[in-house]
């Protein structure tokens, strides 16, 4: 079922729209709650993984036989210990799930492909002794050439890095094989007219480094194996029936035989939609028949869980005089790290889509490197084809004297407009979103000595897709709300916030849980800011069949037809045919319910759609210190559509969320290798995130212009607003030293030098 109707109350909410108190608070902050690495389990083993030290490398022979030895020692796997599965085949979808590529990146098997890939694992009675055992695992090694950037590997004399794999999507069809995946393309119009049309072009190369999603819990998880081969396994997730999904195809086994719970999560942000220790704590326990648990070093977390992609751009756009866009030409390589799979869709679909260009076009190349395989983080795609984008338009802007929120007012996508990869826009809120900037104080607010303003537009088509969820009454009139994804930014609040509306109850009467994997039907992963959408959607019409089973319960207590009974602020009310029937509240029917008809509950299995656009618009203010180069971040607002913010302080944490996530990644975060491409930057220490101190209170402007596909209007908010972040930042800094920056982050070192090279042109 995937109906849409129109809410409860028209738009007078009671809970939609308002802060309530988040219903897994409490236990977060007493410490109560049970992280990944908090499950202790009666007799269980602990778990290690050998890891690579070399980037590149043939293995040629792994002796395990002193480890087995050790006394503690239950078990040692590697990858014979792994089904080997056939490489995946064209026609592609736009996420690629490869088994033979996630079986090897679990546990290399004929090579290894960067620094920290996984070549064995051990289960023993104590961490201890699990760590003295990988050090006597004996791997025999053959170095090879490696190589981590993207326009290099590119290269048709390229070391390579799969002998099998040869690039999809161009002609003909290649014979050789190479580093880039897929290519993908999005084009319209005429390039040469528009820029012929155009009264200024401006052509300039970016580039950006691979950064972590940095999120505080490590990764961490329990397998449990029992006598008939069912496997229990705990683990920090952002999706745990995909996990289910991905481990069941992997390991061979049948879906039913693995039961997956979510913990809480100790944040995620795209990075924990994967498998990683997993199979392999599986496996340890079912060697042993005992429960295993593994939890990653922050080191292990830096070298071999994916990071979001490093990137090389070359972008072209033109420009007329009065504002108008012309034209734009882009093309973008990024790092998929040793597997296939970069999010390059989203890249092409980024670059002109905030915009009305009649002529562009843009190419997207999917480039493996010797760097841990990418995985997603907030806006997957985006920000890094966001940012050369912005950064051009800003410059075309100040060359002409224009403007540049009316700039983009100009050339803004409306209702009806497309995107470059063919998405029609319904209601959109971009309009409103810049004219929000327009009037506020920020954007005229003076600036002091050696202080710039950053501005920028992200755009994100958020997700939709397979959610479930079931509403059940109690005998007290209280509730329970069941959804299949794990509450990464407040979706409980959101999801009882909704089905109190419908029911017209207070929200206190509502507990909201993550059921687990043999509870509820499928449910895709809390990503791609598809959760208040799609998972809000079925909790709404599982909501509404409760109250069309009461509806009917009232109706047989009457004994009257359903159709004279109506639902209203939490009781059962006959039509004013039936003047003399008093009213029956929920807690009135939810007593009678068992023994009048039976129990009540709801249900939803849906797959979601009519998804919309959202976009977010971000001010930055920043100081730069002329001796050190050093960058501090001023003031800084957001402004975003959320659609309709059914929790707006959750919404507001989610928008300076990710605006702080762009900053780090404007002006610090990156992996740094050395001439041997080991990461030496493995810890919070040298990898440097920003902190409370790094950054001003992030002031948020939440606009609502509702999608008219989803009962409340709800937008996806989470990914937009580390779209825009990173743009907005880097173009404070070109203002503050009054020259362009191309290469992120812009780190104290590369400012100064901007700064000496600009003394010296003057001089």
């Amino acid at each position: 079922m995937n109906e849409i109707k129109t809410p409860r109350g028209g738009s007078n909410y009671q809970w939609v729209g308002k802060n309530t108190p988040r219903p897994d608070g409490v236990d977060k902050v007493t410490g109560r709650a049970r992280y990944g690495d908090d499950m202790i389990v009666p007799g269980m083993l602990h778990g290690k993984i050998l890891r690579s030290p070399h980037a590149h490398a043939k293995i040629l022979s792994i002796d395990t036989s002193k480890a087995e030895a050790l006394d503690g020692v239950k078990a040692v796997v590697t990858s014979a210990d792994i089904p080997d599965h056939p490489m995946a085949q064209p026609p592609y979808p736009p996420i690629v799930n490869d088994f033979h590529d996630i079986s090897r990146n679990v546990m290399a098997r004929e090579k290894v492909l960067y620094d920290g890939h996984a070549v064995a694992a051990v289960a023993a009675i104590s961490e201890e002794i699990a760590r003295d055992a990988i050090k006597l695992i004996k791997v025999e090694y053959k170095v090879l050439q490696h190589i981590l950037d993207p326009r290099e590997a590119a290269q048709p004399d390229a070391v390579v890095l799969h002998e099998d794999l040869f690039t999809y999507g161009v002609e003909p069809k290649p014979t050789k094989p190479s580093n880039i995946f897929r290519v993908m393309h999005g084009e319209r119009g005429d390039l040469n007219a528009g820029f012929a049309e155009a009264d200024l072009v401006i052509e300039r190369e970016f580039s950006s480094q691979p950064v972590h999603q940095g999120y505080i819990e490590p990764m961490a998880c329990i397998a449990s194996t029992s006598e008939d081969g069912t496997v229990e396994l705990w683990t920090s997730t952002q999706g745990h029936f995909v996990q289910r999904t991905l481990l069941s195809k992997l390991l061979n086994m049948e879906m039913a035989k693995i039961r997956v719970t979510a913990s809480e999560i100790g944040g995620g942000f795209g990075g924990k939609t994967t498998v990683y220790a997993e199979p392999l704590a599986i496996r340890l326990s079912q060697k042993t028949g005992r429960p295993v648990r593994m939890t990653m070093t922050r080191s292990e977390v830096f070298r071999a869980t994916g990071p979001t992609v490093g990137s090389k751009t070359r972008i072209k756009v033109g420009m007329k005089k009065d504002g108008t866009i012309t034209a734009g030409e882009a093309e973008i390589w990024y790092q998929a790290g040793a597997f296939k799979g970069s999010p390059i869709g989203r890249a092409v679909d980024t670059f002109f889509s905030p915009y009305t260009v009649a002529n562009c076009k843009a190419a997207a190349y999917d480039v493996c490197v010797n760097r841990p395989k990418v995985a997603a983080y907030r806006a997957p795609g985006a920000t890094m084809a966001c940012y050369p984008m912005e950064s051009v338009v800003n410059e075309l802007a100040k060359e002409l004297g224009l403007d540049p929120v009316e700039v983009r007012l100009k050339n803004a996508v409306k209702e009806g407009d497309e995107s470059l990869m063919g998405t029609k826009h319904g209601r959109i809120g971009l309009v409103e979103v810049l004219e929000a900037v327009k009037e506020h104080p920020h954007y005229k607010a003076p600036l002091g000595d050696n202080e710039g303003r950053g501005f920028a537009v992200g755009y994100w088509l958020h997700g939709g897709g397979l959610s479930s969820a079931a509403v059940n009454l109690m005998d007290d009139g209280t509730l329970g709300v069941a959804t299949g994804n794990p509450d990464i930014g407040g979706s409980r609040s959101s999801m009882r916030a909704m089905a109190a509306e419908e029911l017209g109850v207070n929200v206190e009467l509502l507990k909201p849980i993550i059921a687990d994997t043999g509870s509820l039907g499928f449910s895709y992963l809390t990503a791609g800011s598809r959760t208040t959408f799609a998972t809000g959607m079925a909790v709404v019409n599982a909501t509404r069949e409760v109250i069309d089973k009461l509806r009917a319960l009232a109706a047989k207590k009457w004994d009257i037809p359903v159709e004279d009974v109506r639902w209203d602020a939490g009781q059962a009310i006959a039509t004013d045919n039936y003047k003399d029937i008093k009213p029956l509240s929920l807690k009135e029917l939810a007593g009678m319910a068992t023994s009048m008809g039976g129990p009540v509950a709801g249900h939803s299995e849906i797959n979601a759609s009519g998804q919309g656009a959202t976009f977010c618009a971000q001010l930055v203010d920043v100081e730069i210190d002329p001796d050190t180069g050093f960058t501090s971040t001023k003031r800084h607002t957001v402004f975003q559509d959320a659609g309709r913010a059914i929790s707006p302080d959750y919404v507001e944490g989610q928008m300076q969320g990710g605006a702080v996530q762009g900053i780090g990644w404007a002006l610090n975060e990156e992996y740094i290798y050395d001439d041997k491409a080991r990461l030496q930057n493995t810890g919070f220490l040298d990898y440097r995130m920003p902190v409370a101190s790094d950054v001003p209170m992030i002031d948020t402007v939440i606009i609502e212009v509702p999608n008219p596909n989803h009962p409340y209007g709800v937008r996806g908010v989470g990914e937009p607003p580390l779209v825009s972040g990173p743009a907005a930042v880097a173009n404070a800094v070109e203002n503050a030293i009054g020259q362009t920056m191309s290469d992120l982050p812009l780190s104290p070192p590369k400012i100064l030098a901007a700064l000496h090279a600009q003394a010296a042109g003057d001089d």
